[in-house]
């Protein structure tokens, strides 16, 4: 077989070109630290490279929505840690209103603060996010949940309460609804409230209230008598279901106790005076402070109506205090959130970097076998060009 000069020259600046290109890829991989540069260096190794880069792309994710629940429940727990503040002033402008000191001027003074405490309350309601998202709309985070109608505040929005997925298997509530957190507050004590019957001419006062054993759910109506003046008034009440529960005559500040509820009357109820007592309402908490406002604003001099608005504050101060401790409970949901977010990222964080880890054994490239390979292929490389500048000079003319 004959190997003509040409084929001398082919061969050798194909080995050339062999050695070049493999001395490329090390240097490649030397600069970028990568093992596997193309899926044909390792296909099992670049197809578990992308299945832990997705992977950590998720965990990203979770974190990043993480974040983003961070954010919104610091956000609400602000909102609400407002409002209480709102709601606690109210109380003490209840207490100092609450006084037979103050003259009807003062009162009404009292109630153009709080009216401003309302709209402050409003106002924190319809709080908004840095997107501009309302916090407590529900799923209609583009609408104003509250708002005035009609001389009460109505709420617009619905009970959806958002989610983010912070984990493989945690969905963390970023907000609550305006119903929730405003408006579904029971009255009174929690249990039963009281209501005074607007016809009333004495100046009986309900005072403390409590349950005594477990209250039967009734609405009951306890009724004050008084054959003639100067007589003992008596007293019965009725349950619309159970009939007569108790009765006796009644001395100011004593208990009357029947069916689990326990209260305590002070003045001196006329004849006919009566209160119903019955289970416990959902209200919202800016219709508690409207029925103040309105009791301030109206409030008179005689003893009846000094009795109907102190009966108002009172049943006003047990609403206040059932809402400072639903905002309360709320925020300590909130509070929780928080903490299961907290522990969710940490675990989180040990996921990404146990991930990065094994990506790390996967792709990166050993730089001490690199290196000598490195070397090994220039070598290489010089001895196939110093061998190819010898071969293209033979020639039979240089023997003749």
């Amino acid at each position: 077989m004959r190997i003509s000069t040409a084929q001398i020259h082919q061969g050798g600046i194909d080995t050339i070109l062999a050695q070049q290109t493999r001395l490329s890829k090390t240097q490649l991989q030397v600069a970028t630290g990568e093992r596997i540069l193309t899926p044909a260096d390792d296909p099992v190794g670049a197809v578990r490279m992308l299945d832990l880069a997705r992977e950590i792309a998720i965990v990203d994710q979770y974190q990043r929505n993480g974040d983003m629940a961070r954010t919104q429940l610091s956000l609400e727990d602000s909102a609400l840690t407002a409002s209480g503040n709102v709601l606690q002033r109210v109380r003490e402008l209840t207490l100092q209103a609450n006084n037979d000191v103050l003259s009807v001027a003062d009162r009404r003074a009292i109630a153009v603060e709080m009216q401003a405490k309302l709209d402050e309350l409003l106002a924190l309601a319809n709080s908004r996010d840095a997107n501009g998202d309302y916090l407590f709309a529900g799923y209609q985070t583009g609408s104003q949940p509250f708002a005035f109608s009609g001389g009460a505040v109505v709420y617009s929005g619905d009970q959806g309460q958002r989610l983010l997925q912070v984990g493989p298997a945690m969905q963390i509530p970023v907000a609550d609804s305006g119903a929730r957190v405003f408006q579904l507050i029971p009255t009174g004590n929690g249990v039963f409230d009281i209501a005074t019957s607007a016809g009333n001419t004495g100046s009986g006062v309900v005072g403390a209230t409590s349950v005594d054993g477990a209250f039967a759910a009734d609405s009951y109506t306890l009724t004050f008598s008084q054959t003639a003046p100067g007589a003992a008034v008596t007293y019965q009440v009725v349950g619309a279901a159970s009939g007569v529960v108790a009765s006796g005559t009644y001395r100011v500040d004593e208990a009357i106790v029947f069916g689990g509820a326990k209260i305590t009357v002070s003045g001196a109820p006329a004849d006919g005076d009566s209160f119903i007592v019955a289970p416990a309402r959902r209200q919202d908490i800016f219709s508690s402070l409207s029925d103040m406002i309105a009791a301030l604003q109206n409030s008179g001099t005689d003893a009846a109506s000094k009795a109907q608005f102190h009966n108002a504050m009172n049943r006003g101060l047990d609403n206040l205090d059932q809402g400072l401790d639903h905002l309360l409970r709320v925020r300590g949901d909130v509070g929780a959130r928080l903490n299961n977010l907290d522990s969710q990222q940490n675990i989180n964080e040990d996921y990404i970097l146990q991930l990065e880890q094994t990506l790390s054994s996967v792709k990166d490239l050993d730089y001490a076998e690199a290196v000598s390979r490195l070397n090994l292929q220039m070598v290489a490389l010089e001895a196939a060009q110093q061998a190819f500048v010898k071969t293209q000079g033979l020639s039979l003319f240089n023997f003749l």
